[in-house]
């Protein structure tokens, strides 16, 4: 049975307001339950217009049952009634989104033979109690243009009037209304809306997490073209607007883009199931899956929906823009400011007025060349361009394939002082994309990271802005004392840092080769363009080690420096995360992370001075990258792989092979930290290997062992407190002798063990101890002649003055023996250091 029979049939049976209102409000449910039924088959506007179609429906059966109510048998003719219900807002351009409120305005007048009042009241009270969500107005016919008046949000409204139901001749009268206010001071409300405008989008700008109603791009940009439109020409609809205002092609792409936002702020209220505008990451993954979206190799469903969206924004944005200026630039136009552009023309067409260039709407569209060569013109940072100006370069005609005269014209921007903005206004007219094409890679591009704020394109924008903006004066200077092509080559890096996401693989190794291919069309120098390579492939590098590892650590700050290679990339490299980490987000370059970097910075530039440290860790970084493709690396925990990376000896990763590294470090794994391991092999000579967690009493065993030709001794600090050693001799030994080594072995892990060893003849001058080596650690030479038991009393020694070895060095060469002994500093060790090298004379 249809809704109004039933509520006839309850009528005839007195039923009250309460069962009326819960029928229709159970009515309301279940349509409200079947819209994502309907959203499948109905999206856009489309879905809107039937939504408020059916709104309507509510509306109207509740006034008529308002009538009958006070009425009963004696209802008059409907026109007779002086009460018309009018949609305002979105429900009155019939654009209604599933959650918003109900912008109802009941017009009615005040006849003494009807008490109109009280059952206005009745209505309202029913539709509430139906569970409609009404945003009301309610005025007396007299009252429209005054309360028009009162507020540019009511004017704005009223301009979206539509007839729902009620009287006819009244509604007549208050189109009669409407025209007064749409007709009221035209001048002074355009300035109004356009003050509005302006406001809204400052306060909801454009980031990950867009507003798509109020937002930069929103659909509330398009209802202000709507609003003016209708005040200048009576007419909301925009497309009648063309070709007058807007071309065929760009109103297409608009509508396209106002239909997408039309269809994500409709899923968007589905899937929140209230009302929601902002696309919060956490509704994006349902929106995508209503929208239909797919994922694909390179973007998943997510992603695309993001940059879909943000794309249409940007759309919108630019064509409200363009299209608002041409609608008011003659009624908005002052005298003085005529005067103005004809003081400040540059040429036909052509103004710089307050620092601000703007073109003739009428000016035609020129060439890309002529567009970069003009650009070279406005080399000043105060300068802004208006969007007359995108207007006129943004239907800029071009070849598939940019020239060498356009790349020349297009390098010489980068030696300007005001970049950021050049760039911004070549990204607004969409000719940012032709001139560097990798960047259609990463257009509108989201990073959902939980990191960055803004999409790939924007964030990139903003670093060439904050480079060309630094507030740190040590920074400042830092970029100022770059030639002009260092800091030609830092805006250019600047803004392709991440230009490598979006494809599959590391975004910065990737960046790096884009780089390339595109700095040589713009004939930087070989040197220039390695540099440029550097920055991108570790321009987080920085960043992240000040972040995430201990920058007091001298073996962190030699990783680092040797990838860098010089100062002058260092202090590039302080440039650019500088800038790149104040446009992640408001709140990253704090004054803890300032001091930070200038920190780790500094002690990196130190560092550089030790340029034996830098070439050793540059060896070891390379077989760490051997090591981490090998198949047997692979195949550890991924606990134990940190550990093995963690090893601080060099000579370990230089000495070993891969396989070797990981049989170690799986063995040391293996070793509980109270116990120890060795193994003996005496094929061709003698070698024996000890991983050790407990105390071992070195100088005990090689005191021992003293009478075999020591050639070669390897130790390296592990983790976990464990150590390994590799001993060498010269000879073999008999079966009988490895019975007794493996004794002499396990009674070395007994501290109290002691040897008598003769000192052996070491000259001044051949032991040397390097106290300034590094932070952590002192260096140990020792080149004289070989002779039996030198190392053990070299080791005894060490014991003796709980002196810690972390990596040892033993080759004998033509009965010379040359040891490398890195010691741990304390103290102890180096305030003694002349009287402990007396123990060795």
């Amino acid at each position: 049975m249809d809704i109004e029979e039933i509520i006839e049939d309850l009528i005839d049976k007195n039923a009250d307001d309460f069962e009326i209102s819960k029928l229709i409000k159970e009515h309301i449910k279940n349509y409200l339950g079947s819209l994502n039924e309907m959203f499948v088959e109905n999206q856009g506007k489309d879905f809107l217009v039937k939504h408020a179609k059916k709104i309507d429906q509510f509306i109207i059966l509740i006034y008529k049952y308002t009538l009958r109510k006070y009425f009963g048998n004696y209802m008059p003719f409907v026109n007779s009634i002086p009460v018309v219900l009018v949609g305002m807002g979105s429900y009155g351009r019939e654009e209604l989104c599933v959650y918003s409120d109900v912008d109802l305005m009941v017009v009615y007048k005040a006849l003494p033979g009807y008490n109109i009042e009280p059952m206005v009241q009745s209505m309202l009270y029913l539709a509430w109690d139906a569970g409609m969500k009404l945003g009301h107005r309610t005025h007396k016919l007299e009252e429209l243009v005054p309360a028009s008046n009162q507020d540019l949000t009511i004017k704005t409204a009223m301009l979206e009037s539509r007839f729902l139901c009620g009287s006819k001749l009244l509604w007549m009268e208050t189109e009669r209304e409407l025209l007064k206010i749409q007709r009221w001071q035209k001048k002074e409300v355009i300035a109004q809306i356009v003050n509005a405008y302006e406001e809204r989008r400052a306060k909801h700008p454009m980031s990950m997490e867009p507003n798509i109603k109020e937002g930069v791009g929103g659909l509330r940009d398009a209802n202000t073209l709507s609003w003016i439109c209708k005040i200048l020409f009576g007419s909301m609809r925009i497309k009648e607007r063309v070709p007058e205002i807007i071309d065929e092609e760009e109103y297409k792409e608009f509508r396209s883009s106002l239909e997408f936002l039309f269809r994500v702020r409709s899923a968007l209220h589905l899937s929140a199931k209230k009302k929601q505008d902002v696309l919060n990451l956490e509704f994006i993954p349902d929106v995508a899956a209503k929208l239909g979206f797919e994922n694909k190799l390179l973007k998943n469903a997510q992603m695309q929906l993001a940059s879909k969206t943000m794309s249409a924004m940007h759309t919108i944005d630019v064509t409200c823009k363009i299209f608002m200026r041409k609608l008011t630039a003659s009624i908005l136009s002052q005298p003085t400011r005529i005067t103005a552009l004809k003081k400040g023309r540059v040429e036909k067409g052509l103004y710089v007025v307050d620092h601000c260039v703007y073109a003739s709407l009428k000016k035609p569209s020129p060439s890309l060349s002529m567009v970069l060569a003009e650009l070279q013109q406005f080399d000043d940072p105060k300068l802004s361009f208006d969007i007359s100006y995108v207007h006129y370069i943004k239907n800029a005609h071009f070849t598939s394939h940019n020239s060498k005269k356009v790349y020349k014209q297009f390098r010489a921007l980068l030696f300007q002082h005001n970049l950021y903005t050049i760039f911004s206004l070549l990204y607004e007219a969409s000719l940012l994309q032709q001139l560097i094409k990798p960047v259609r890679q990463i257009l509108n591009l989201a990073q959902f990271d939980g990191y960055h704020k803004l999409p790939v394109d924007i964030h990139s924008l903003h670093t060439l802005y904050h480079l060309e903006n630094i507030k740190e004066p040590f920074i400042k200077s830092l970029f100022d004392d770059l030639c002009p092509e260092g800091r030609a080559l830092m805006k250019l890096v600047a803004f392709l840092h991440d230009i490598g996401k979006g494809r599959k693989g590391d975004h910065s190794e990737l960046g790096a080769k884009i780089f390339r291919a595109y700095a040589m069309k713009l004939e930087f120098s070989e040197q220039a363009i390695e540099t440029g390579i550097t920055l991108i492939k570790y321009h987080t590098l920085m960043s992240n080690t000040a972040n995430r590892e201990d920058i007091y650590d001298e073996r962190v700050v030699l990783a680092f420096i040797s990838k860098l290679q010089t100062p002058q990339i260092l202090k590039m490299l302080y440039i650019l995360t500088y800038a790149d980490t104040n446009a992640v987000n408001d709140n990253i370059y704090t004054g803890f992370v300032a001091k930070l970097l200038r920190e780790f910075y500094n002690y990196s530039l130190d560092m550089f001075d030790k340029e034996e440290l830098i070439d050793e860790t540059t060896k070891r970084l390379r077989k760490e990258n051997s090591l981490k493709k090998s198949p047997e690396f692979l195949e550890l925990s991924k606990a134990l792989q940190k550990k093995t990376l963690s090893v601080q000896s060099n000579f370990f990763f230089l000495k070993q092979k891969p396989s070797a590294i990981v049989r170690i470090v799986k063995e040391a794994e293996e070793t509980p930290i109270d116990a120890y391991r060795y193994k003996i092999s005496n094929e061709d000579h003698l070698s024996i290997n000890v991983i050790r967690g407990r105390a071992f009493n070195i100088g005990y065993l090689l005191g021992k062992l003293s009478y075999l030709d020591l050639v070669q001794m390897d130790i390296y600090k592990l983790f976990d407190g464990k150590k390994y050693f590799q001993i060498d001799f010269n000879e073999k030994v008999t079966e009988n002798d490895i019975e007794l080594i493996c004794e002499l072995i396990d009674n070395s892990f007994d501290m109290s063990k002691k040897v008598t060893l003769k000192k052996p003849v070491i000259l001044k001058g051949e032991i040397d101890l390097d106290c300034e080596h590094s932070k952590s650690y002192a260096l140990m030479h020792v080149n004289t002649k070989n002779q039996h038991g030198l190392m053990a009393y070299l080791m005894s020694i060490f014991d003796e003055h709980e002196i810690d070895i972390a990596m040892a060095k033993i080759q004998t060469i033509k009965n010379r023996t040359r040891n490398l002994l890195l010691i741990e500093k304390t103290g102890r060790l180096c305030d003694n250091k002349e009287q402990i090298l007396d123990y060795f004379y």
